[in-house]
């Protein structure tokens, strides 16, 4: 029997890249008790940033995978932009696009050339504070001054509204006395590392079967 081709993942990210680290780890095979979802399952195959000197792009590097810059600055408007990510991931036979810290709200072009291909992981617990302006401390200071009681991270369907698509896992965590926007933002985190990889793997298996 022949083994099935690896699903071909695409990661945009704009910043550091500590999922993409995640999910680069999660294809490699497993270290000790380590947990490797997508062992077998998939590779990155390509990490897009719209940002020059994104660390993200250097992770990609010392991991062997290709390192596309994509500086939207160069186009004349943000549906040409995408246009050309469409371009260039298809060229690549991308199969799923994973979002990791990508700070720029998709287009329809690409939503639509990639529909029910794209996840995002967002640091609190969808529906509550997503949308326009949810993103980093801002959520984790929403979350507190909310008095919430739990917080955590959301993976989701991307579709044409920010943070808005079909959940497809949630990890929780309790909010502490004395936590900070830091603090808390550091707990999340350690879960989106987690959550990501896992989250990828079964849905994955959901749509490739």
């Amino acid at each position: 029997m022949t083994e099935r081709p690896k699903i071909r993942l695409a990661v945009l990210a704009s910043g550091g890249g500590s999922n993409l680290q995640a999910i680069l780890d999660a294809c490699r095979p497993p270290i000790g008790e380590a947990s490797a979802p997508l062992y077998n399952l998939a590779e990155v195959a390509v990490v897009v940033s719209d940002k020059p000197g994104a660390y993200a792009l250097e992770r990609a590097k010392k991991a062997g995978v290709e390192a596309l810059l994509l500086d939207p600055k160069g186009f004349p408007d943000r549906a040409a932009f995408y246009q050309k990510a469409v371009v260039e991931l298809q060229s690549r036979k991308i199969d799923l696009i994973l979002l990791a810290g990508y700070m720029l709200k998709l287009e329809p072009n690409i939503i639509k050339s990639f529909q029910g291909r794209i996840l995002n992981i967002h640091p609190a617990l969808l529906p509550k504070f997503g949308g326009k302006g949810m993103y980093g401390h801002f959520v984790h200071e929403a979350v507190l001054k909310a008095g919430e009681k739990e917080s955590g991270a959301t993976v989701h369907v991307v579709d044409e509204e920010f943070d808005h698509g079909p959940v497809l896992l949630q990890n929780k965590i309790p909010v502490l006395p004395g936590d900070t926007a830091e603090s808390l933002a550091e707990r999340v985190l350690e879960q989106e590392h987690k959550l990501y990889p896992e989250a990828v793997a079964a849905y994955l298996r959901k749509i490739f079967g």
